[in-house]
């Protein structure tokens, strides 16, 4: 049957990731930059989530070997959104966006070919809904010039998140706990982030209340609550599905600039939110699709047993 779940811990992943919006728009148009704001995001997240493990009783032990995977994906994680503010300056902001949410097919065509996953078509027509609907959502109807520089870069992000997905799946950090292996990635992002501001001289300081606060909300919700999601939904339902999933950040994105800032809600968006809506709506019917599809019957959802061909199970 569905892994419900791990649908709900990535549903919650995008949720949450979605929000971040909300809480950065204020603090950029209060005059901090990016790379503060990402410091004090990890930072903040960090001694959050090493308070948690300290109060809980949970152990920081972990291998040499898992020391610098851990250090790896936090690099991962890093390229990823550095490469994607980049492409920013090169490409139009939605189309940076769009190219930097191929991240679901970098992920199923390395699932499929490096680690032999079946091929569903239920799942790559998923995914292609989901670019689609991200295009028509990111898309701000202004056009731009098109750089083979940005859209290289864009595509980096795009790839260096995918890989971060896959690698928690598949590197020896998989049955680590969603916990420690989420504090162990922020105490290095952290790290990384505070060595290259510092160097580059670009740290701020937090000038208001209001804004430390902005800051704690963006280090707990869309930082700390949605990567130990990601992490479980990634070991519940595989690096495949949690990445399709992962289409849903944009349409909170959306919500939280029409409900919160104002923006306009027109005709494309709605269609992208459909087709994103779509997409995840195939994710979770494809068990049943899929067994149809290869038995030629039609089967009730409630009569599927076992679990997706694409579903890496986590032991």
């Amino acid at each position: 049957m569905f892994n419900w779940k791990g649908f709900i811990c990535g549903v919650v992943t995008s949720a949450t990731f979605g929000l971040i919006p909300l809480f950065t728009l204020p603090l950029l148009s209060g005059g901090m930059n990016v790379p503060s704001i990402l410091v004090y995001r990890f930072l903040i997240a960090t001694v959050l989530m090493g308070a948690f493990m300290a109060a809980t009783g949970r152990s920081f032990k972990v291998s040499r070997k898992e020391f610098f995977i851990l250090a790896g994906l936090s690099l991962l994680y890093i390229g990823s959104a550095v490469f994607l503010f980049w492409s920013y300056h090169y490409l139009a902001s939605g189309i940076a966006t769009t190219m930097m949410f191929l991240y679901p097919v970098f992920v199923a065509l390395i699932m499929i070919t490096v680690f032999k996953e079946r091929n569903s078509v239920w799942t790559m027509l998923a995914i292609l809904l989901a670019v689609c609907g991200v295009a028509l959502l990111s898309w701000n109807g202004k056009g731009g010039g098109v750089s083979w520089t940005g859209i290289l870069l864009a595509v980096l992000s795009g790839f260096s998140y995918g890989i971060y997905i896959i690698s928690v799946n598949k590197s020896c950090v998989k049955d680590m706990s969603s916990t420690k292996l989420t504090f162990y990635v922020f105490i290095f992002t952290a790290f990384f982030l505070l060595l290259g501001t510092g160097l580059l001289g670009k740290l701020q300081g937090v000038a208001t209340p209001k804004d430390w606060m902005n800051l704690l909300l963006l280090a707990i919700i869309p930082t700390v609550v949605s990567n130990i999601t990601l992490v479980a939904a990634i070991k519940a339902i595989g690096s495949t599905f949690a990445s399709v999933l992962g289409a849903m950040e944009p349409v909170t994105a959306m919500t939280v600039g029409v409900l919160v800032f104002g923006e306009p809600f027109t005709h494309t968006t709605a269609l992208g939110v459909v087709m994103i809506i779509f997409a995840v709506t195939l994710v979770i019917l494809s068990p049943a699709l899929e067994k149809g599809y290869r038995t030629g019957k039609f089967l009730y959802i409630t009569k599927v047993k076992g679990i997706h061909p694409n579903i890496v199970p986590y032991h």
